[in-house]
């Protein structure tokens, strides 16, 4: 089965043979985020242990670190579905959903004004556009553009999948990147609401554990592979 287990004080246990890709951002004439780029992809495994205190001397693998260095990896996420810490942005075309403690300062929402202002312009077929674009690179799933004439949300089409971002524009290694309704099971056999995308803390520093809060920015992250050197596309 496919899912995600976590581990008290320690990684996240991976199983169902789960593609495993490193992606990185790709930032466009504003100098903001605006599309992602496949680099790498890690050979196929049934079942692996993903590193969660940030560091690990296999990184993005566990090694154990995390006993040695009494990582306190304490879940402090809220345990509420996304529609109900979600807030309601309508716009004339378009309405956009924002869960702000989801958020994992990727930035994409930063371009062509901001996906807030874009959806407020949304009667502008570029506008809603570029909102539904900037909606769903959003990694975390903090931002979901929202169908007004099918009351639907607007989802990119993910195969259930991990892939381990890197921010070209901070020189940080990002969240770890779950697509396609991965299920996250709790250190105490708690079931997160299984979403489309998702973030999980690496660097072991969020104040939303296990999701990711953007503390690999503040604490500039770097899992050592390389990737981070990858600057535009």
């Amino acid at each position: 089965m496919k899912k995600i287990k976590i581990v008290k004080n320690g990684p996240y246990l991976v199983s169902g043979e789960l593609p495993l890709e490193k992606e990185i951002m790709v930032i466009g004439s504003e100098g903001e985020p605006e599309k992602w780029k496949k680099t790498a992809s890690y050979p196929p495994q049934e079942n692996y242990a993903l590193c969660r205190c940030g560091r690990s001397a296999d990184k993005p693998f566990c090694d154990g670190t995390h006993a040695k260095t009494g990582f306190n990896g304490a879940e402090t996420a809220p345990r509420k579905n996304y529609m109900e810490m979600a807030e309601k942005n309508a716009g004339p075309g378009l309405d956009l959903y924002d869960a702000e403690c989801y958020c994992s300062i990727a930035r994409f929402c930063h371009r062509a004004g901001d996906t807030w202002t874009l959806t407020e312009k949304s009667d502008d077929p570029k506008s809603k556009q570029t909102a539904i674009e900037e909606a769903c690179n959003c990694p975390s799933g903090r931002l979901v553009a929202w169908d007004k004439k099918l009351n639907s949300p607007i989802e990119p089409e993910f195969k259930p999948s991990i892939s381990l971002t890197e921010d070209t524009k901070n020189n940080v290694s990002g969240p770890i990147w779950l697509k396609g309704g991965i299920p996250i099971e709790s250190s105490d056999g708690y079931q997160y609401e299984a979403r489309n995308r998702a973030t999980l803390c690496r660097c072991g520093q969020s104040k939303n554990k296990p999701f990711c809060n953007g503390e690999h920015v503040k604490c500039g992250f770097n899992d050592g592979d390389g990737s981070i050197n990858k600057k535009k596309s």
